[in-house]
């Protein structure tokens, strides 16, 4: 989302989205690590994932749409609804999802997983602070979109976002399907949906 404690995606909190104090991931260069790779997160990258989300949301909508306890849910019940971008070992992007059994978002799919649900709904993309601007997120959101592609029990994956980001999330397939039944105080947003048929699994250089 964009300003609050829900779950939605931002495109520039997306590409302005995004461990305490970091380094800028190109300074932390291991030799004996890929250049880059894509691979499903764990449970042990919760604080990290954590560390980049905070930076992106708290410093601009003052909240968080996962918190660390909730990240560590959602990274050990499905982990394979994640998608982390390493660069030579650093997260720099990521997006965390869950399942979701119902035909529309309602207030318990910010918490919960259902392992039944076909849907796969989409929390939060972060980019790590010093890899903004870079395009990094669209690119992950492709990469995450193949992945889901790839699962058989996922049919269709959705998200929620204020209305100005609807055209950013158009790009990738998603379509309006109405106002979302979750608000944050004085914030609507719209739910968008988008049909999994046709994004072709591409895991190369995925750990997933």
């Amino acid at each position: 989302m964009s300003t609050q404690s829900t779950h939605d995606l931002e495109p520039e909190a997306l590409d302005l989205l995004q461990p305490g104090t970091p380094e800028a991931p190109s300074r932390q260069r291991r030799h004996t690590l890929p250049a880059s790779e894509f691979r499903c997160l764990t449970a042990e990258d919760a604080a990290g994932v954590f560390e980049i989300e905070r930076e992106a949301f708290i410093s601009v909508l003052g909240t968080c749409p996962l918190y660390l306890d909730e990240v560590k849910h959602f990274l050990t019940l499905c982990p394979e609804l994640s998608l982390g971008w390493f660069q030579e070992g650093c997260l720099v992007a990521f997006i965390i999802g869950s399942l979701w059994d119902q035909e529309r978002l309602t207030q318990e799919s910010l918490t919960l997983h259902r392992p039944g649900g076909h849907t796969a709904h989409l929390h939060v993309l972060a980019v790590h602070h010093a890899c903004r601007r870079q395009g990094k997120g669209s690119t992950l959101m492709r990469r995450y979109l193949q992945h889901l592609g790839g699962q058989p029990a996922v049919s269709r994956a959705a998200l929620m976002c204020e209305d100005r980001l609807v055209p950013f999330y158009q790009g990738f397939g998603f379509s309006p399907v109405g106002p979302c039944a979750i608000t944050l105080g004085s914030l609507a947003f719209t739910e968008l949906q988008c049909s999994m048929r046709g994004h072709a699994s591409r895991r190369r250089n995925s750990g997933c």
